[in-house]
């Protein structure tokens, strides 16, 4: 296919840089401990120091695959799907969404908010980070505000991002993976101290899982 037609076809949604997918237990948040199909698209600018999948940061590295394909594999395992990346709202989701929606799998996204709104979603996971915030629609759709907890100063950044979700948004403290045994004792005694929040663990790190 010639790489005109490849890039039209992605600027539709119709092919996507997918790293890779897998059908595993959600570790993370809101629905810990269901099972989901996840689909990890390549690309990122965000550049998060502590991002533990690094090798998702350049889209290049990872072939347009079409979206059609991507939707009947995961059609094969799950009744929900979960996009992340990298950062997939780089890329239009409307397509892929729509497509998921009509087989009648629930839609996940998690994703740092930085980039254009895209796509149709049962939930939406909002993880903004300092140096590319969310835009305005990522803070009104957000069904989920994940916030990373890496140092004491990230407690302060979440409490300024909570006031720019909804009411209705589940609010949750992560400790960063590589500071978990400092951070997660001060997360402790933050919930209990501020109980809006609600503390999300990566437990398929602990379960050994993808």
């Amino acid at each position: 296919m010639l790489k005109k037609e490849i890039q039209e076809l992605i600027d539709k949604g119709e092919m996507l840089p997918l790293m890779e997918e897998f059908y595993t237990i959600q570790g993370e948040g809101a629905h810990t401990g269901t099972a989901a199909y996840f689909i990890r698209i390549g690309g990122c600018d965000v550049g998060c120091h502590w991002c533990d999948v690094k090798e998702s940061w350049d889209a290049n590295l990872h072939p347009p695959t079409h979206t059609d394909t991507i939707v009947e594999n995961t059609s094969k395992y799950a009744k929900t799907v979960v996009i992340t990346g990298g950062e997939p709202l780089m890329w239009n989701l409307d397509y892929i969404t729509s497509q998921l929606q009509e087989k009648g799998i629930k839609t996940h996204i998690e994703t740092s908010g930085a980039y254009d709104f895209s796509g149709t979603w049962d939930w939406f996971c909002l993880s903004p980070k300092k140096n590319k915030l969310p835009l305005k629609r990522s803070y009104e759709e957000a069904n989920e505000l994940k916030m990373i907890i890496h140092n004491k100063n990230d407690f302060q950044f979440a409490e300024e991002q909570a006031k720019k979700v909804g009411e209705k948004c589940n609010l949750f403290l992560q400790p960063e993976w590589s500071k978990k045994e400092k951070m997660t004792p001060l997360i402790i005694d933050y919930v209990m101290n501020n109980p809006k929040w609600r503390i999300s663990l990566q437990t398929h790190k602990y379960l050994n899982i993808p």
